[in-house]
């Protein structure tokens, strides 16, 4: 099932963005097996898996990767492997015995997958970080934000999911298309400060055509317009509106009950604070649901602002199947869809080593090696 099915990825466990980009190549039919830290085994009844969502899709083997043993274990595993994905500091699968070059010695085909927040070089590169502080560096983080206002962090989207897990996913996934043309394998460096820069990349040539003004909160697209926000209704809830095209923006005067003839040049942008104030009044009369009713599948660019509860609920995403059900847990499903090689979530989230024995086996380690390895406390 799915474009990637025959794909074999080793994820060496680590936080955030790299089993992000784990799970979106698990979505999409590649066999990922998770090294878990053999100290971190604690057992766990299959029967109730955990919630990390982000591990789901894949088997768990615990290995003491401190150990010769292990390593050695570890390059066995590569040998057999299509990618690597990493996400410690620059050095440290170095140290351990197992980085690119060792890798690539013993399986020339192999992508080398690494993600880390600074990037494998540059004056920063062994700096402690996170979400906040990558998408700073990068500009992505100072426009965010309503006039008069600090910037505000978009939760981790654009620095980890976005930026990181998401652009080492697709780097891997182009290195396995080079690979079919040259039958090299390759290390791909995905650095989560170049991810959130690349993502701005529209706005650098809309602030340099003065298009995009340098205060925050005084654009189209960031709070600045009044036909694009978010509106309190009477009930507390909140609407969002995204009229930017002329005609939409008609579509939307008139399912408001106002009348063009009354209102400035909808560009004007001298008059958005005023307007502003026209449609918060405006808007706050009714509630979310009596907003829906007017304005929902119009071309008024209109959508309920929805929790993650409520998201999941929606007639169009359960028409969609856009949230599916796995052990007992909901969770968003893989995204996107193919036509011919449909996706499918292959499991739930595993318990650290909860494979260790099939795992291993399954990938060509012998019964007996097992045994004395899990005898010597290098698997768990």
């Amino acid at each position: 099932m799915g474009p990637l099915a025959g794909v074999r990825i080793l994820e060496i466990a680590a936080l955030g963005p790299a089993p992000f980009a784990s799970m979106m190549l698990a979505d999409m039919g590649a066999e990922v097996l998770r090294i878990d830290r053999a100290d971190r085994v604690e057992g766990g009844d299959p029967a109730t898996p955990p919630l990390d969502f982000l591990s789901r899709g894949r088997r768990s083997v615990g290995l003491d990767l401190k150990s010769p043993d292990g390593v050695e274990l570890l390059l066995n595993l590569v040998e057999v492997a299509d990618a690597v994905i990493e996400g410690f500091r620059p050095g440290v699968m170095e140290r351990l015995g197992a980085g690119p070059e060792v890798c690539l010695a013993r399986n020339p085909r192999l992508i080398f997958g690494r993600m880390t927040g600074w990037g494998q070089e540059g004056p920063l590169a062994q700096a402690a970080g996170h979400d906040i502080n990558y998408i700073a560096l990068a500009g992505a983080l100072e426009p965010i934000g309503r006039l008069g206002e600090k910037p505000l962090p978009p939760l981790n989207l654009v620095g980890d999911f976005g930026g990181g897990g998401m652009l080492l996913a697709y780097g891997i996934a182009c290195a396995l298309v080079e690979r079919a043309r040259s039958g090299k394998g390759q290390v791909v460096d995905a650095a989560m400060v170049d991810g959130a820069a690349a993502l701005m990349t529209f706005l650098h040539g809309a602030q340099q055509s003065g298009w995009w003004k340098p205060e925050r909160g005084t654009n189209l697209l960031d709070s600045g317009a009044h036909f694009y926000d978010t509106y309190e209704t009477s009930d507390g809830k909140y609407i969002s509106i995204g009229a930017i095209e002329s005609k939409f923006y008609t579509e939307l005067i008139a399912k408001l009950g106002l009348a063009p003839e009354d209102l400035p040049d909808q560009m004007d942008r001298s008059h958005w604070p005023k307007q502003k104030e026209r449609f918060t009044e405006l808007i706050k009369t009714k509630t979310r649901e009596e907003w829906c009713e007017i304005l929902e599948g119009t071309d008024a660019c209109f959508a309920p602002v929805l929790s993650m509860t409520e998201a999941s609920d929606h007639p169009h995403l359960r028409k969609r199947g856009t949230f599916v059900e796995v052990a007992g847990a909901l969770q968003p499903g893989p995204a996107p869809r193919f036509s011919r090689t449909p996706c499918r979530i292959s499991g739930p989230p595993p318990h650290a080593g909860q494979h260790t024995d099939e795992a291993l086996a399954d990938w060509g380690i012998p019964v007996d090696e097992i045994a004395r390895l899990r005898g010597s406390k290098v698997i768990e």
